[in-house]
């Protein structure tokens, strides 16, 4: 398609989900299930007006999802409950640690045994598509800073923190593939990729964060009606954050993460406000849904950083939508997503939370409830542009693309007949 047909397309889709938006939240589907459909149309499935190649575009798909993951990973962090505290986020740590490396593990043995790929592949792919996703899982996610939900609260700091601590996973399958170092016996990968790459990925967020509230703060008592752009703020310690990361060979999606959390943190703590939960459940709204407005930087930069999130998700979902054909259906493919869905995630979860208090229709909700997106897709991307070798690259890629939009199609439509369901157990029980 020409350039002129690409910003029609684009315009008459936002001015469409601009004026449906109202209507789409009362029906069983969410704007990525929309997005995907026209992309099928558009695509190779439809009228082949436009394909778009992953495996030839690598290095600009990449780009893109990486930055659709930080700024989502920062959204999702400036939202984090306040204080931070091991009793309120032990589930989603069990999560993002035991159960993803457990799906990891279950994925491997499904890739080398069943789909009979090579062990560093079987790796690889299951490091791809055990983070859940922070971009597409709008419907799961916390509402706002004090929203209450236990289970959005589990999803969204999971996908906050797993989107990081699943990058040694990535570089264990390269490294088995030959494309990464790992030293002997795998002390290198143990030492460097593992224990110094995540802890100071953490360290640095944490350092960023609470150098920028406590910057903030101390500039407004000292300079009366001072005024700042809050959202070249928020983009400013996203970037600042994890280039630091990236200088340091540490994760940066953990430490763009732990920087929000820790902005959040800093300024509620240096403004002596606390942590305001709403109980709201009149309605269709669900508990929390009613954010109380506090003039924080973490605040005022979150609506731009969203509506820049949702920008993203448009031209990453389109893009899925045109990079599948019809034969992309394969057996293998679905077999290998329901595999995914119905076992590996559920299984992984219940066994993650062991020996915690989570009642079991939380933990029923957050094993089905593991959508894949945007971030499998970086991963997916980053190992093509290490040296992936071609064969591999294109059996991934055909993977990848049927699970993640299988996960829109499926986690979309089923999420808010679910969530409901949940929310009125818990009033009637």
């Amino acid at each position: 398609m020409t350039t002129a047909i690409w910003f029609i397309l684009l315009g008459s889709l936002l001015l469409v989900v601009g004026f449906t938006a109202a209507y789409i939240k009362t029906v069983p589907a969410t704007t990525a299930i929309v997005y995907l459909l026209i992309g099928f149309v558009l695509g190779p499935m439809g009228f082949h007006l436009f394909h778009f190649n992953p495996l030839e575009e690598s290095a600009l798909m990449e780009l893109l999802t990486e930055i659709a993951v930080l700024i989502s990973l920062y959204c999702a962090g400036v939202k984090m409950p306040a204080p931070v505290t091991f009793k309120r986020w032990r589930n989603p740590l069990q999560l993002a640690v035991i159960s993803m490396t457990l799906t990891v593990g279950l994925v491997t043995l499904f890739g080398y045994y069943w789909l009979a790929l090579p062990l560093g592949a079987a790796v690889l792919l299951g490091a791809v598509v055990a983070p859940t996703d922070p971009v597409l899982a709008t419907e799961v996610q916390v509402r706002h800073a004090d929203d209450n939900d236990q289970l959005r609260f589990a999803l969204t700091s999971e996908a906050g923190m797993n989107d990081g601590s699943a990058f040694p996973f990535v570089m264990l399958g390269l490294g088995l593939l030959g494309l990464h170092d790992l030293g002997d016996s795998g002390w290198r990968w143990l030492v460097m990729d593992v224990i110094w790459a995540s802890g100071a990925g953490i360290g640095i967020g944490i350092l960023a964060g609470c150098g920028v509230g406590w910057l903030v703060q101390k500039m407004r008592t000292t300079f009366s009606g001072t005024e700042f752009l809050e959202t070249f703020l928020g983009l400013g310690l996203i970037a600042f954050a994890y280039g630091i990361s990236l200088w340091v060979d540490a994760w940066g999606f953990l430490a763009v993460f732990s920087a929000a959390v820790a902005l959040r943190h800093t300024e509620l703590r240096l403004s002596g406000l606390k942590q305001d939960y709403s109980d709201a459940t009149s309605g269709e709204t669900y508990p929390g849904d009613k954010p109380q407005p506090i003039a924080h930087i973490h605040e005022s930069s979150l609506v731009f950083n969203e509506h820049l999130e949702r920008l993203a998700e448009i031209l990453l979902v389109l893009m899925i939508g045109g990079s599948m054909f019809w034969d992309s259906w394969s057996w293998r493919a679905v077999g290998f997503a329901a595999f995914l869905f119905f076992i590996a995630r559920p299984l992984s979860v219940h066994i993650g939370l062991l020996g915690t208090r989570a009642p079991m229709r939380l933990r029923n909700l957050a094993g089905w409830f593991g959508v894949r997106g945007v971030g499998s897709l970086y991963y997916l991307m980053y190992a093509v542009q290490h040296g992936l070798p071609e064969n591999i690259a294109m059996e991934l890629i055909h993977l990848i693309l049927v699970v993640v939009a299988l996960s829109i199609l499926v986690h979309g439509i089923s999420v808010k007949p679910a969530i409901a369901r949940f929310w009125r157990s818990r009033r009637s029980g």
